[in-house]
Protein backbone atom coordinates (compact mmCIF):
# COMPACT_ATOMS: atom_id res chain seq x y z
CA UNK A 1 0.00 0.00 0.00
CA UNK A 2 1.41 3.39 -1.05
CA UNK A 3 2.45 5.77 1.74
CA UNK A 4 2.09 9.53 1.33
CA UNK A 5 4.93 11.62 2.78
CA UNK A 6 4.50 15.38 3.19
CA UNK A 7 7.84 17.23 3.05
CA UNK A 8 7.61 20.77 4.48
CA UNK A 9 10.86 22.62 3.74
CA UNK A 10 11.34 26.11 2.24
CA UNK A 11 14.72 25.25 0.67
CA UNK A 12 13.53 23.96 -2.71
CA UNK A 13 16.75 22.11 -3.44
CA UNK A 14 16.68 20.29 -0.12
CA UNK A 15 12.94 19.62 -0.35
CA UNK A 16 13.25 18.01 -3.78
CA UNK A 17 16.48 16.28 -2.73
CA UNK A 18 14.70 14.60 0.17
CA UNK A 19 12.02 13.30 -2.20
CA UNK A 20 14.66 12.00 -4.61
CA UNK A 21 16.69 10.35 -1.83
CA UNK A 22 13.61 8.59 -0.48
CA UNK A 23 12.30 7.61 -3.92
CA UNK A 24 10.47 4.31 -3.58
CA UNK A 25 7.53 2.75 -5.48
CA UNK A 26 5.71 2.55 -2.15
CA UNK A 27 6.09 6.28 -1.38
CA UNK A 28 4.16 9.23 -2.81
CA UNK A 29 5.48 12.73 -2.04
CA UNK A 30 3.75 16.04 -1.45
CA UNK A 31 6.17 18.99 -1.40
CA UNK A 32 5.25 22.11 0.59
CA UNK A 33 7.52 25.16 0.80
CA UNK A 34 5.40 27.19 3.25
CA UNK A 35 3.13 26.55 6.22
CA UNK A 36 0.17 27.68 4.10
CA UNK A 37 0.87 24.95 1.54
CA UNK A 38 1.42 22.40 4.30
CA UNK A 39 -1.97 23.14 5.88
CA UNK A 40 -3.65 22.90 2.46
CA UNK A 41 -2.14 19.46 1.86
CA UNK A 42 -3.05 18.37 5.38
CA UNK A 43 -6.66 19.41 4.85
CA UNK A 44 -7.07 17.80 1.42
CA UNK A 45 -4.89 14.66 1.47
CA UNK A 46 -4.40 11.49 3.50
CA UNK A 47 -0.88 11.89 4.94
CA UNK A 48 1.12 8.97 6.39
CA UNK A 49 4.27 10.85 7.49
CA UNK A 50 5.50 14.44 7.77
CA UNK A 51 9.11 15.61 7.37
CA UNK A 52 8.92 19.11 8.82
CA UNK A 53 11.33 22.04 8.89
CA UNK A 54 11.01 24.22 11.98
CA UNK A 55 11.95 27.57 10.42
CA UNK A 56 9.61 28.44 7.55
CA UNK A 57 9.07 31.79 5.82
CA UNK A 58 5.51 32.22 7.10
CA UNK A 59 5.89 30.80 10.60
CA UNK A 60 7.20 28.02 12.81
CA UNK A 61 6.86 24.32 12.09
CA UNK A 62 5.91 23.81 15.74
CA UNK A 63 2.47 25.25 14.99
CA UNK A 64 1.94 22.73 12.22
CA UNK A 65 3.16 19.90 14.46
CA UNK A 66 0.67 20.97 17.11
CA UNK A 67 -2.17 20.86 14.56
CA UNK A 68 -1.12 17.44 13.31
CA UNK A 69 -1.02 16.02 16.83
CA UNK A 70 -4.54 17.24 17.55
CA UNK A 71 -5.80 14.96 14.76
CA UNK A 72 -3.29 12.18 14.22
CA UNK A 73 -0.39 10.14 15.58
CA UNK A 74 1.37 9.67 12.22
CA UNK A 75 5.20 9.82 12.33
CA UNK A 76 6.71 13.33 12.23
CA UNK A 77 10.43 14.00 11.68
CA UNK A 78 11.59 17.53 12.53
CA UNK A 79 14.36 19.25 10.55
CA UNK A 80 16.23 22.28 11.89
CA UNK A 81 19.37 24.32 11.43
CA UNK A 82 19.41 25.01 15.17
CA UNK A 83 21.78 22.65 16.94
CA UNK A 84 20.21 23.48 20.27
CA UNK A 85 19.05 20.91 22.78
CA UNK A 86 16.08 23.05 23.83
CA UNK A 87 14.67 22.89 20.28
CA UNK A 88 14.93 19.12 20.24
CA UNK A 89 13.31 18.83 23.66
CA UNK A 90 10.46 21.11 22.59
CA UNK A 91 9.84 19.09 19.43
CA UNK A 92 9.82 15.77 21.27
CA UNK A 93 7.55 17.15 24.01
CA UNK A 94 5.10 18.32 21.34
CA UNK A 95 4.98 14.85 19.83
CA UNK A 96 7.71 14.67 17.17
CA UNK A 97 9.00 11.14 16.60
CA UNK A 98 12.50 12.10 15.47
CA UNK A 99 14.71 15.17 15.13
CA UNK A 100 17.50 15.82 12.61
CA UNK A 101 19.88 18.78 12.60
CA UNK A 102 21.04 20.27 9.29
CA UNK A 103 23.23 19.50 7.48
CA UNK A 104 22.35 15.81 7.56
CA UNK A 105 22.96 12.70 5.52
CA UNK A 106 20.07 11.77 3.23
CA UNK A 107 20.98 8.13 3.83
CA UNK A 108 20.47 8.66 7.56
CA UNK A 109 17.11 10.31 6.87
CA UNK A 110 16.09 7.38 4.67
CA UNK A 111 16.99 4.90 7.42
CA UNK A 112 14.94 6.83 9.98
CA UNK A 113 11.94 7.06 7.66
CA UNK A 114 12.04 3.30 7.07
CA UNK A 115 12.44 2.65 10.81
CA UNK A 116 9.41 4.77 11.66
CA UNK A 117 7.23 3.15 9.01
CA UNK A 118 8.35 -0.26 10.26
CA UNK A 119 7.38 0.74 13.80
CA UNK A 120 3.95 1.91 12.66
CA UNK A 121 3.48 -1.31 10.74
CA UNK A 122 4.29 -3.37 13.81
CA UNK A 123 1.88 -1.34 15.91
CA UNK A 124 -0.86 -1.94 13.35
CA UNK A 125 0.01 -5.60 13.14
CA UNK A 126 0.82 -5.25 9.42
CA UNK A 127 4.60 -5.61 9.52
CA UNK A 128 6.98 -7.61 11.68
CA UNK A 129 10.76 -7.57 11.52
CA UNK A 130 13.11 -9.35 13.89
CA UNK A 131 16.50 -10.97 13.35
CA UNK A 132 15.96 -13.69 10.75
CA UNK A 133 12.34 -12.79 10.06
CA UNK A 134 10.48 -10.28 7.91
CA UNK A 135 6.71 -10.55 7.60
CA UNK A 136 4.31 -8.28 5.68
CA UNK A 137 0.73 -9.33 6.38
CA UNK A 138 -0.68 -6.61 4.10
CA UNK A 139 1.26 -7.86 1.08
CA UNK A 140 1.22 -11.49 2.22
CA UNK A 141 5.01 -11.65 1.88
CA UNK A 142 7.01 -13.69 4.38
CA UNK A 143 10.77 -14.24 4.52
CA UNK A 144 12.97 -16.36 6.78
CA UNK A 145 16.66 -15.39 6.70
CA UNK A 146 15.94 -13.64 3.39
CA UNK A 147 14.28 -16.70 1.87
CA UNK A 148 10.62 -16.27 0.79
CA UNK A 149 8.19 -18.77 2.30
CA UNK A 150 4.60 -19.50 1.33
CA UNK A 151 2.03 -19.49 4.12
CA UNK A 152 -1.58 -20.59 3.91
CA UNK A 153 -4.30 -18.21 5.12
CA UNK A 154 -4.67 -20.28 8.26
CA UNK A 155 -0.92 -20.14 8.94
CA UNK A 156 -0.94 -16.37 8.34
CA UNK A 157 -3.76 -15.85 10.85
CA UNK A 158 -1.97 -17.93 13.47
CA UNK A 159 1.36 -16.16 12.90
CA UNK A 160 -0.21 -12.71 13.07
CA UNK A 161 -1.95 -13.47 16.35
CA UNK A 162 1.31 -14.69 17.89
CA UNK A 163 3.77 -12.02 16.67
CA UNK A 164 1.49 -9.11 17.64
CA UNK A 165 1.53 -10.40 21.23
CA UNK A 166 5.17 -11.42 21.80
CA UNK A 167 5.79 -13.07 25.15
CA UNK A 168 2.07 -13.49 25.80
CA UNK A 169 0.69 -17.03 26.04
CA UNK A 170 -2.43 -17.41 23.88
CA UNK A 171 -4.76 -20.21 24.86
CA UNK A 172 -5.89 -22.83 22.38
CA UNK A 173 -9.43 -21.48 22.71
CA UNK A 174 -8.39 -17.92 21.78
CA UNK A 175 -6.35 -19.14 18.82
CA UNK A 176 -9.10 -21.43 17.57
CA UNK A 177 -11.65 -18.62 17.73
CA UNK A 178 -9.32 -16.17 15.97
CA UNK A 179 -8.34 -18.54 13.17
CA UNK A 180 -11.57 -20.41 12.45
CA UNK A 181 -14.12 -17.82 13.55
CA UNK A 182 -15.97 -18.01 10.24
CA UNK A 183 -15.96 -21.79 10.04
CA UNK A 184 -18.44 -24.36 11.23
CA UNK A 185 -19.20 -24.97 14.88
CA UNK A 186 -17.08 -28.13 14.74
CA UNK A 187 -13.30 -27.75 14.66
CA UNK A 188 -11.06 -30.79 14.62
CA UNK A 189 -9.22 -30.70 17.95
CA UNK A 190 -5.97 -31.50 16.14
CA UNK A 191 -6.32 -28.69 13.55
CA UNK A 192 -4.42 -26.12 15.64
CA UNK A 193 -1.63 -28.55 16.52
CA UNK A 194 -1.21 -29.48 12.85
CA UNK A 195 -1.12 -25.79 11.81
CA UNK A 196 1.48 -24.98 14.49
CA UNK A 197 3.64 -27.91 13.36
CA UNK A 198 3.54 -26.78 9.72
CA UNK A 199 4.33 -23.19 10.68
CA UNK A 200 7.25 -24.20 12.89
CA UNK A 201 8.75 -26.18 10.03
CA UNK A 202 8.48 -23.24 7.64
CA UNK A 203 9.87 -20.70 10.13
CA UNK A 204 12.81 -22.74 11.41
CA UNK A 205 16.08 -20.79 11.34
CA UNK A 206 19.39 -22.32 10.33
CA UNK A 207 20.87 -22.03 13.83
CA UNK A 208 17.79 -22.17 16.05
CA UNK A 209 14.25 -23.46 16.26
CA UNK A 210 11.12 -21.48 15.45
CA UNK A 211 10.18 -19.11 18.33
CA UNK A 212 6.71 -20.64 18.72
CA UNK A 213 6.84 -22.39 22.11
CA UNK A 214 4.24 -24.75 23.50
CA UNK A 215 2.90 -23.91 26.95
CA UNK A 216 1.63 -27.35 27.90
CA UNK A 217 -2.01 -27.53 28.85
CA UNK A 218 -2.59 -23.88 27.87
CA UNK A 219 -1.53 -22.85 24.36
CA UNK A 220 1.35 -21.19 22.53
CA UNK A 221 3.64 -18.17 22.83
CA UNK A 222 5.93 -16.29 20.40
CA UNK A 223 9.26 -15.78 22.17
CA UNK A 224 10.77 -13.07 19.99
CA UNK A 225 10.52 -9.30 20.33
CA UNK A 226 9.47 -9.35 23.99
CA UNK A 227 9.70 -6.14 25.96
CA UNK A 228 12.89 -6.06 28.04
Amino acid sequence: MEKTILVVEDDRGLNQGVAMALKNPQYHFLLAYTLKEAFEYWKDDQIDMVILDINLPDGSGYGFLESVRKESQIPVIMLTANDMEIDEVRGIEMGADDYITKPFSLMVLRARVERLFARVGRQEGKEYQEEGYRFSFDRQEFAVEGRPVELSRTEQKLLRMLVTRPGQTLTREILNEGIWQEGSDYIDENALSVTVARLRKKLKLSQEECPIRTVYGIGYVWERGKEK
